[in-house]
């Protein structure tokens, strides 16, 4: 569990750092700017130390200096504040794969509830699509929009792996007991 909060920290590094640097100086450009210097440091770090860059890390790169660039061009936060809705659209439209869940549940899960796995997969990528949705409205208001991609982004995806914990709790042991019953 701890390595998939460390990668999703890492694939939102450039975000994670746009949004401190904004709640320090409360200035957009700085913000973007750094994200963009953080997003590529971020890059050539991993390279000189050999690892493997992920599709999510490459893609962010690409957002971070295109929708960054576009701000700092523009003068017009709106395109940097798209960043997090485009991934959760693309992250979304990821998770409409069948059976994607599958590969990062433990056993007794894909073996007992195999089903009820996939449809918290669909599940998760109407959530991506609903968390993009509310960033994009949220964009008009610089302050509403730290906060959104702050905590109710975060707390959305919390409250929803807690639901899915303890559903597939209940619906394993019901499934076992029903077994044993048999």
């Amino acid at each position: 569990m701890k390595s998939v909060f460390a990668r999703l920290a890492s694939d939102f590094l450039s975000t994670i750092v746009f949004l401190v640097v904004y709640l320090v100086t409360d200035n957009v450009l700085i913000a973007t700017g750094v994200a963009i210097a953080g997003a590529i440091a971020q890059v050539v770090y991993a390279r000189i130390k050999g690892q493997a860059l992920g599709y999510m890390t490459w893609a962010s790169l690409g957002l971070v200096i295109v929708l960054g660039g576009a701000t700092l061009l523009t003068n017009d936060p709106r395109f940097v504040l798209a960043k997090p809705a485009i991934g959760h659209i693309a992250i979304g439209a990821i998770m409409l794969k069948r059976g994607w869940m599958l590969r990062y549940l433990p056993p007794i899960v894909t073996e007992t509830i195999p089903e009820y796995a996939t449809l918290a997969g669909y599940a998760w990528a109407g959530l991506m699509f609903i968390l993009a949705a509310g960033t994009v409205a949220a964009t008009g208001d610089m302050k509403l929009w730290a906060f959104y991609v702050s905590v109710v982004l975060v707390g959305a995806k919390i409250a929803a792996f807690a639901i899915q914990y303890v559903a597939f709790r209940f619906l394993i042991g019901n499934r076992l007991r029903a077994a044993a019953a048999n």
